[in-house]
């Protein structure tokens, strides 16, 4: 893993700390940046590049864990959280809430490197899912509209002759709408337009009923 291309936040309001540790990431070759506040963290304009955030639990203008809730929702590096204040239910609710780590001050180097070296595993893991998903959301926008109702029905188990009665189109159309999708998503097999399917989050309202002969 190179150490050019990811970046390591830390947001913590002790100047010393924040030298301490850029001086130590800077020894491995590694970009900081640092914030004396969630506030400054927040309004700071980041790279678009794997990362890594530090965070102090006590902050001056919001509590860590709180600010770990409130960015949840988006696109957030894994976070490394750091306390001098450290217990056991805190450690615990960041953990659930998934930070990588929960290190008491004071800790270890090598402590800290192998939490940051996890998180940005995790981040590049977790751009590359939504680089994946993006590809697979194009695919699904190149689906006609026939196609798109198509879709769920196969994956949903539904045979040829039933997909096809609750269009109320031909078999043999279905057949031929069947095809375009499987080569547009790119599926390999039925299961992997399943998987594809599960992951593009496609509602299927339908289940294989008993009866009739597969097409």
């Amino acid at each position: 893993m190179t150490t050019d291309d990811y970046i390591v936040f830390i947001v913590d309001d002790d100047e010393r700390l924040q030298e301490a540790l850029s001086e130590l990431l800077e020894s491995h070759g590694i970009r900081a940046a640092t914030f004396g506040s969630a506030g400054e963290y927040i309004a700071a304009d980041k790279p678009d590049a794997p990362a890594c955030l530090i965070l102090d639990v006590e902050l001056p203008d919001i509590n860590g864990l709180d600010l770990q809730r409130q960015i949840a929702k988006g696109d957030h590096p894994p976070i490394v959280f750091i306390t001098g204040h450290g217990d056991i239910p805190s450690s615990v609710r960041a953990i659930k809430h998934g930070a990588v780590d929960f290190l008491t001050k004071p800790f270890s180097d090598v402590d800290l490197m192998a939490a940051i070296q996890a998180a940005i595993a995790e981040d590049r893991d977790r751009r590359l899912a939504r680089a994946e998903l993006g590809v697979l959301r194009g695919r699904y926008l190149e689906l006609t509209p026939r196609e798109r109702e198509v879709l769920p029905l196969v994956v949903s188990g539904l045979l040829n002759k039933q997909a096809a009665a609750e269009l109320g189109i031909s078999e043999v159309t279905l057949e031929i709408h069947r095809r375009n999708v499987m080569q547009k998503m790119a599926a390999a097999s039925l299961a992997d337009l399943v998987r594809i399917a599960e992951r593009l989050e496609i509602p299927i309202t339908h289940s294989r009923r008993a009866g009739g002969t597969r097409a």
